[in-house]
């Protein structure tokens, strides 16, 4: 089983509980949640009738513990952790995780420097370990480990939670697309049209042509031929031209000896 299977084969069990839970047994719930190896997603739970109603109750806060799951970063965490609960070693490696998919969201290309600072992490071996472990054999990343330039080259990575008024945005931006598609498009059609005109007027040019050629063969078939006479008749006019060429030299020498 993939890992997008085996994702969605937990949100949907997540869910499920989800509904028959309510009050401080959807905390456990929440805390098994953030630290399940499958799960990355965290919208569908946070929409749960029973999850929502722990709003303005002693258990908010497990509330926006499980909001910075779906949309926050490691960083997030230790800026905010004065108000959330303190996580679990599996929700530290899970929000680490996120925090890699949230980076990859803006950059392919991922200094190592810059990760180390993101995840606390003090050195090349362990970032490196963490990437090939708990990252590409997990399935949410694909990509290359440049050691030479020091650096993560991103290929492919999981989505995340979309945040709230983003799906807005989104919707702008495919909408944007369209337009611009339709425009090429339209644009592509003209230069067919053109395309197909400049063919016809080649087509016309080229019988044109064919049509002067056929009739310039009509009129060189229909223009009299010089025919030559018999073989005794060449033979005769050889003889003449030979002779006139003996006679020229004779008298060029007559006129050289005068002198």
């Amino acid at each position: 089983m993939g890992a997008e299977q085996r994702e969605t084969q937990a949100i949907e069990q997540f869910v499920k509980r989800a509904s028959d839970l309510e009050g401080s047994s959807l905390v456990d719930f929440i805390i098994q949640a953030t630290s399940h190896s499958s799960l990355f997603a965290f919208s569908e739970i946070l929409a749960v009738p029973s999850v929502v109603e722990l709003h303005g109750t002693q258990y908010s806060v497990y509330i926006d513990l499980l909001r910075l799951f779906a949309h926050g970063t490691w960083r997030d965490y230790k800026s905010n952790a004065g108000f959330l609960p303190e996580l679990v070693p599996d929700q530290v490696l899970k929000l680490k995780q996120l925090s890699i998919l949230t980076l990859a969201e803006k950059n392919k290309v991922l200094s190592y420097y810059q990760l180390m600072q993101e995840l606390d992490i003090s050195n090349v071996r362990e970032l490196e370990d963490f990437l090939i472990n708990e990252c590409i054999n997990a399935g949410i990343v694909r990509g290359k480990l440049n050691q030479l330039q020091k650096c993560f080259e991103v290929q492919f990575a999981a989505g995340r939670d979309l945040r709230p008024g983003t799906l807005v945005s989104l919707i702008q931006t495919l909408t944007n697309w369209l337009s611009t598609s339709d425009k090429m498009l339209l644009t592509i059609k003209e230069m067919i049209d053109q395309a197909d005109r400049m063919k016809e007027l080649d087509m016309e040019h080229q019988k044109e042509v064919e049509e002067k050629i056929e009739l310039a063969k009509k009129f060189l078939q229909n223009k009299p031929s010089i025919k030559l006479g018999p073989l005794e008749d060449i033979d005769m006019l050889y003889m003449d031209e030979v002779m006139s060429s003996r006679e020229l030299g004779t008298h060029s020498k007559r006129k050289r000896t005068s002198i």
